[in-house]
């Protein structure tokens, strides 16, 4: 999902919300109700007089997975029939108790940090014990901007264990647990903004943030209220109103595998190849850590090194011989996002739909100096959606700006390692320790 806030280094000054809303709907968790994000087209004719189906399940899943490594799935749920949602269980549980959760359909999202739970997800006796976040004694809230709407509720402690990762009293967000009418003033996006704020709206039960940086907002929000993120409130009489305010970062939502005890470094996804027709089930793994184990470890050749800024854009990419701005590799995308005078859909709005399938081959530059071509393929989302599958690598769509945004269908049929920055924050557009590697 493009986190608006903590990339505002990554995106905002590239391209503006409202251009995405149609479209980015099926970014991340977000917009169920468009028929870009459940690819529910009509359609399904070829445009070139044939049909497709897709292909059967695949798997890179281990029949044993190990203690670092969790199941990710691409596949229809019951929260909803979106495409190219990868999905992971969460198991939530109140502070050094017993009493816990496990919740399914979690969207995996190297585009955004921290975990973030529907409240329709979580179960009454789980929530009531989940602990504030306070700030001078009053409950913290946040308002965190995504491409296709906003987040807005309150912040709790919680401990979580991902696979056979744990890690303790973790800040996570609560989606839809407070009014949109208590989110500050007016000019604030949670109060007057489109909220994601059930299970139904993001296709998912929650979000789980894993991408390079540490907080979802970090220093900037510690020390100022300017960028309307995060929020102290107050109840009088049954109405709850929240104001803007600065919070440290032990408070802030924060990448929970950053506080994995060991393996809290970085990230592999290993997501298997799916046919042009897509397939009806896509089943990989995550592995915690980066040369913590020897499940983890970094290949020395036969991969393309490119390091990131702090937020995990890379230097440069450029398509067909024109510059970018921004380019980064997103798990919470749906499709490939990017611009380019291609015809749209009709019905799956905002996704390009081709005459035939096209390749296209965009060049990304890290920091160090290291160039891939990456090689794509863009069908036609109307027929594709229409053929019964659910992972696909060949769906794109329109982004306004210079912007390429290697979502999901980058991944499939690739091992993707993350490599984190160790600081607790950091700036866009210069050099950091954190890497992309595929």
């Amino acid at each position: 999902m493009l986190h608006i806030q903590g990339k505002l280094v990554r995106t905002l000054g590239a391209f503006g919300l409202a251009a995405l809303v149609a479209i980015v709907a099926g970014c991340g968790g977000g917009g169920g109700s468009s028929s870009a994000s459940t690819g529910n087209a009509s359609t399904s004719s070829t445009g070139t007089g044939g049909t497709l189906a897709a292909g059967t399940p695949v798997s890179t899943t281990p029949a044993v997975l190990a203690s670092n490594q969790v199941a990710v799935v691409v596949a229809s749920s019951t929260t909803s029939t979106a495409r190219n949602i990868p999905r992971v269980s969460v198991t939530v549980c109140a502070p050094g108790t017993g009493n816990c959760q496990t919740i399914d359909d979690i969207q995996v999202d190297t585009g955004s940090w921290g975990l973030r739970l529907m409240k329709d997800a979580v179960n009454s006796t789980v929530l009531n014990a989940l602990p504030a976040q306070t700030v001078g004694g009053n409950p913290v809230a946040e308002c965190a901007g995504f491409a296709d709407g906003n987040s807005w509720g309150s912040v709790h402690s919680a401990d979580l264990t991902i696979g056979g990762e744990t890690a303790g009293s973790v800040p996570i967000q609560i989606i839809g647990d407070l009014s949109q009418s208590a989110a500050g003033g007016a000019s604030n996006s949670c109060h007057s903004g489109t909220l994601n704020n059930t299970s139904s709206a993001i296709a998912a039960h929650g979000i789980l943030g894993i991408g390079t940086a540490k907080y979802d907002c970090g220093s900037t929000c510690a020390t100022t209220t300017v960028n309307n993120v995060y929020y102290t409130c107050t109840t009088s009489g049954g109405v709850t109103s929240c104001t803007d305010s600065t919070v440290p970062l032990a408070q802030q939502v924060i990448n929970p595998v950053r506080l994995f005890a060991t393996d809290n470094n970085g990230v592999i996804l290993n997501m298997p190849a799916v046919t042009s027709a897509g397939s009806t089930r896509a089943s990989g793994f995550l592995t915690f850590g980066l040369g913590t184990q020897s499940n983890n470890v970094v290949p020395t050749s036969g991969i393309q090194k490119l390091t990131t800024d702090y937020f995990g854009n890379v230097q440069r990419a450029s398509l067909s011989g024109t510059s970018v701005n921004k380019a980064f590799f997103d798990t919470g995308s749906n499709g490939l996002f990017y611009s380019e005078g291609l015809t749209w859909c009709l019905f799956a709005r905002g996704f390009y739909c081709p005459s035939s399938t096209l390749s296209r081959t965009p060049s990304v530059t890290g920091f160090n100096g290291t160039t891939a071509s990456i090689a794509l393929s863009i069908g036609n989302a109307e027929t594709l959606f229409g053929d019964g599958g659910y992972a696909y690598n060949n769906v794109a769509g329109t982004m306004s700006g210079t912007v390429f945004d290697f979502g999901l269908p980058f991944f499939l049929g690739r091992t993707v390692y993350l490599n984190y920055d160790p600081a607790a924050g950091g700036v866009g557009g210069v050099a950091s320790s954190a890497f992309v590697a595929f």
